[in-house]
């Protein structure tokens, strides 16, 4: 099982070591797509993890025990291609570089699905709306 979670820190569990848990106590792998950390403020940390069915259940239960916001993300980043122009506006507004620009092939832009964090920030500034969302 592979899912993509959020999680809101409260300003009082932001100095736990919550995530390695997950990893040590329930046998998840998980990766860090995206984390905004401030000491002693709400956070937030964007997680791909991945483990047995079983196990990732136990540890977004962990999660929850320890009062974190979970949230799923059920929603993906699709790009048409028909529609894109490769303007590259987008590849200025992708943090996580899931979007960028092949220099290589023409100055298109290359999408990285593995990269992208659905934070929809490439769908607002898409002049001909070539991004979209896609809930699952």
């Amino acid at each position: 099982m592979k899912k993509r979670i959020l999680i809101r820190f409260k300003k009082n569990t932001i100095d736990k070591p919550i995530v390695y848990r997950l990893s040590k106590d329930y046998d998840l792998v998980f990766n860090i797509l995206r984390a905004n950390v401030y000491p002693k403020a709400e956070s937030i940390m964007v997680l791909e993890i991945e483990g047995d069915e079983e196990n990732f259940e136990k540890g977004i239960q962990y999660l929850k025990s320890k009062n974190l916001q979970i949230e799923s993300i059920e929603q993906d980043i699709i790009r048409d291609e028909n529609k894109c122009v490769h303007c590259g506006i987008c590849t200025s507004v992708c943090a996580t570089e899931a979007l960028s620009i092949d220099r290589k092939d023409k100055m298109r832009v290359v999408f990285n699905y593995e990269k992208c964090v659905a934070c929809e920030l490439c769908v607002k500034v898409c002049p001909v709306k070539a991004m979209s969302v896609y809930f699952d």
